[in-house]
């Protein structure tokens, strides 16, 4: 297969969680023999890392925005694939005329017509006006979580949807030695400006139980605290060598603790996944796509609402101390591995093609 993987809007780039996973995928569908083209379509700015190799539409306010993606149209129309797979974007005319190309695959990742209210009233009246455009012109859908594809703002008139969440490459990520911690250390990776990460729930904890640290990879501050326990420590944004080193003298993680504020209950985060690879014990306040039916000691699940910390401080400060010198089961966890994910990808691909001829 030709296949055409476009991604709209943002930069991606080489260090950032998005750009690693796009990484991952193409290059297990080049590994099973395909030919692969990135596409990116994305605003002009100032990056940390390197963007993703492929072909690059540049753009700078919205009428250069439209034009941006006449060109990136015409490039997908020019290298003549088999199939096309969209990484959800807000719609950008003419972007819809992806699918007369070749048949047209969506990612859907999130629920946007919560999250993108934090974009102001504008684009968010937008992407709900508009976001049916491009649903209604795929051949399939592919949704990180079977919540996400039972919504019904999701809905397809045809039955080609596939469940597939994010997935880490096992065979290139070992896991860390577990260390010796006297006093049990707990690590949270995520981003600013993100609600649904739930890292204003953290200092809390801190406070609660001052007998473990929490070690926050990703944030300077934590908005609406001016000040922090002593037993919470704030790294900013790191590189992968540097928070792998973190990482390594952690007894275990938490995942996202926020997401009933963007009205989701399931997801498959990439940090979980990479956490879980390198072999740290995960607490999961939401139920994970793949992890959900595990019963297992290295998980801990606790609900998804505004006070799980208050309400499970103390299993969680349990759960740390009974992670100390532990490591997860590698062969407990192959359901994430990318290899398995991408090769279900890739036989959906191939049934949608059939479809079509």
């Amino acid at each position: 297969m030709h296949i055409a993987y476009i991604s709209l809007h943002w930069p991606r780039t080489t260090k950032s969680g998005v750009g690693k996973k796009i990484m991952r995928q193409i290059g297990a569908w080049r590994e099973a023999g395909h030919d692969v083209q990135f596409f990116m379509h994305t605003v002009q700015r100032d990056l940390r890392a390197p963007l993703l190799p492929g072909e690059v539409f540049y753009y700078r306010g919205e009428w250069q925005r439209i034009q941006s993606a006449r060109r990136l149209l015409k490039a997908v129309c020019q290298y003549q694939p088999d199939i096309i797979y969209l990484r959800y974007g807000m719609y950008v005319y003419p972007i819809h005329r992806l699918a007369s190309i070749a048949p047209l695959v969506e990612e859907l990742n999130t629920n946007d017509i919560i999250q993108h209210k934090r974009l102001g009233l504008i684009y968010n009246w937008y992407n709900r006006l508009t976001r049916r455009i491009l649903i209604n012109n795929v051949s399939g859908l592919v949704c990180l979580s079977s919540q996400l594809a039972t919504m019904p703002q999701n809905a397809v008139s045809h039955n080609n949807v596939r469940v597939i969440g994010d997935g880490i490459n096992l065979d290139e990520t070992s896991p860390l030695p577990a260390p010796k911690n006297s006093q049990p250390r707990i690590a949270f990776i995520g981003s600013p400006d993100s609600p649904w990460q739930g890292v204003d729930k953290l200092p809390q904890l801190a406070l609660s139980f001052p007998d473990i640290s929490i070690h926050i990879i990703g944030y300077n501050q934590i908005d609406g605290h001016d000040s922090i326990p002593e037993n919470l420590h704030l790294y900013g944004y790191l590189d992968t060598v540097a928070y792998n080193k973190i990482l390594g003298t952690m007894d275990c993680a938490i995942s996202s603790l926020g997401l009933h504020r963007i009205q989701l209950d399931e997801s498959s985060p990439l940090k979980t996944r990479e956490c879980l690879a390198l072999g740290l014990p995960m607490v999961l306040p939401y139920k994970d796509t793949d992890l959900h039916n595990f019963d297992c000691d290295f998980l801990l699940k606790i609900p998804n609402k505004e006070d799980n910390i208050q309400t499970h401080a103390q299993a969680i400060r349990d759960f740390v101390y009974r992670m100390r010198g532990h490591r997860v089961d590698r062969k407990l966890i192959e359901s994430i591995d990318q290899a398995i994910k991408e090769r279900e990808r890739l036989r959906f691909f191939k049934d949608i093609i059939s479809i079509r001829s």
